[in-house]
């Protein structure tokens, strides 16, 4: 808090710097805007030479091939249909009996006592000191 002074004094430094700086750019840019250009002559296009001709060449022929004769595939008869002994269907077994049971009596559950008293880390507040 020692530069208190001294940063208003800055702040306004620093405003007064950057508007002096901005009017400068304001000012080339209309300096740039109202100068002629020297008018530069026209230059001629430039001509390429005609590109060189090559002369056509022949398409290469390949000579024919001969014909191969290729043999006849050999007849392989037809295997016969495998016929598979029909399996027998499982059956299930019937479900066993089971005895009816009574359903059980469960023990009643006692009420609690509407005063508990609630565990704390701190003994309570007492008016009397000892």
């Amino acid at each position: 808090m020692a530069f208190y002074r001294n940063s208003s004094f800055l702040l306004s430094l620093l405003l007064i710097t950057s508007l002096a700086i901005s009017g400068k750019t304001v000012h080339a840019a209309r300096v740039l805007l109202e100068t002629t250009l020297p008018k530069v002559p026209d230059l001629s296009k430039p001509e390429l030479p005609p590109l060189p001709t090559f002369p056509t060449l022949p398409e290469p022929k390949l000579p024919p091939l001969p014909k191969v004769e290729v043999p006849l595939l050999p007849h392989v008869p037809t295997l016969p249909k495998p016929e598979m002994p029909e399996l027998p269907k499982p059956e299930l077994p019937p479900l066993p009996h089971l005895p009816y049971l009574a359903e059980p009596t469960l023990p009643s559950i006692p009420a609690l006592p509407k005063d508990i008293p609630t565990p704390s880390l701190f003994p309570p507040h007492s008016a009397t000191s000892p």
